[in-house]
């Protein structure tokens, strides 16, 4: 690879990293350790890595110690495997002194691992992003071994949300009425349009979302895994978005597909589900109660960002405040410990529950009329288990601790969960 071209994307980025405006995000990084950061696009991994170098630049690092790459640069479009390593060749050159190095989208590079773990092995400190689950298959944890630390970055919660956009959200600015009222406004816009960092600027959040739902759709998950019939797929996410907050079957979502027309076989369907999970699109809750092959084959699917599921909903706005409590709980608590509950048997029909915390949470988005029964029934039957500690139901707007037979359930609006979870 020439050494000058690699200088000069070196070089272009610090200047990126030097007048990029950077809000405080909820994520610590360990001083001494490696990371892997992973996630979909435009979650703000990027950011994240430069808020690491800025950080690194005020205790007296130099720039040139500073070795950034971003793979998706158009000027490294021939970089192969081989080319690595004239990365550490140019770091010396350009600092002769420790470097620190940051990869950004390296998957699009095969056999990037073994490069990493030579780094790593060579005791340097590297970061590395990246847009796909396959980065973190079984085989790539197997090559890094324990030299790197992995940390899933979704875009901004309700907090950091409210942060970027300097609404004061503390307990004394909720007590004020027109404070309250900005942040009740901006949690429903969080609900409606998402998080990604970069749509804040903008006035039509919605077609920035729908840019990058593009960029994944036709990036990550059509060009990646060389998808031929992109008709189906377009179905198919259609359909995952609109049974949002409903169990979806592989062969259901079959069904659903070849029901407009569209010819696929159950087997693809899966790989296409498989496929956006993958890229960080979409993400499983699955059955507490139920048996392993059905865990597997039967869950709830949420968009990792509400924004992307109102792109195909029209008023569904309890389908929105729904998917924005999973993300929520997905990012506090992990998908591997994050379930909904469903049994015939026990009546118990539970949108979430997090065995770790003992607590269960319903998402109404409002109690009027026979949701109030419907909703308290069901999570008062999981209470009478023994098995939950806390009972929660998230509204819109509504607000209140409710005693039913002895058993305390909390009600509590959207923005205020958010903010204290």
């Amino acid at each position: 690879m020439n050494h000058d071209i690699l200088k000069s994307v070196i070089f272009d980025q610090h200047e990126i990293i030097k007048n990029f405006i950077i809000y405080p995000r909820e994520y610590t990084f360990e001083d001494n350790a490696n990371y892997v950061l992973t996630g979909m696009r435009r979650a703000g991994k990027s950011t994240l890595l430069y808020g690491i170098v800025r950080n690194l630049i005020e205790t007296g690092i130099n720039w040139n110690q500073i070795i950034y790459i971003n793979f998706e640069d158009e000027r490294l479009i021939d970089f192969t495997v081989k080319d690595f390593n004239d990365i550490p060749s140019v770091a010396y050159e350009i600092g002769n002194s420790k470097s620190y190095f940051f990869f950004d989208e390296i998957q699009n590079i095969e056999g990037w691992e073994n490069f990493a773990r030579r780094l790593a092995d060579a005791k340097e400190r590297v970061y590395i992003t990246g847009s796909n689950a396959k980065m973190l298959s079984r085989d790539i944890e197997t090559t890094l071994g324990a030299r790197f630390l992995s940390m899933n970055i979704l875009p901004y919660n309700l907090r950091e949300y409210l942060t970027a956009l300097s609404v004061p959200y503390n307990k004394n600015e909720l007590l004020k009425t027109k404070s309250k009222a900005l942040v009740q406004k901006s949690c429903n816009e969080y609900i409606t349009f998402g998080g990604f960092p970069e749509s804040l600027p903008f006035k039509s959040k919605r077609e920035y979302v729908s840019s990058v739902y593009q960029k994944i759709l036709l990036g990550d998950i059509i060009a990646r895994n060389s998808v031929r019939n992109e008709y189906p797929l377009r179905v198919m996410m259609k359909k995952i978005a609109e049974s949002v907050c409903s169990e979806l079957s592989y062969t259901r979502l079959h069904s659903i597909v070849t029901g407009t027309g569209a010819k696929i076989s159950k087997e693809t369907v899966i790989d296409y589900v498989q496929y956006a999970i993958q890229a960080y699109m979409i993400f499983p809750v699955r059955n507490y109660y139920a048996k392993l092959a059905e865990k597997e084959s039967n869950p709830k699917y949420y968009f990792s960002d509400p924004g992307l599921t109102n792109l195909f909903l029209v008023e569904k706005n309890s389908a929105l405040l729904e998917n924005a409590v999973a993300v929520a709980l997905l990012r506090k608590y992990g998908e591997e410990n994050l379930y909904y509950i469903k049994s015939i048997e026990t009546g118990i029909d539970i949108d979430f529950w997090i065995p770790e915390a003992k607590t269960a949470i319903q998402v109404c988005y409002s109690l009027n009329g026979s949701s109030y029964d419907r909703e308290f029934k069901s999570i008062k039957n999981l209470a009478s288990t023994g098995n939950a500690e806390r009972l929660i139901i998230v509204t819109k707007d509504e607000s209140v601790t409710a005693d039913t037979n002895g058993i305390d359930i909390e009600v509590i609006p959207a923005y205020k969960f958010f903010i204290n979870l």
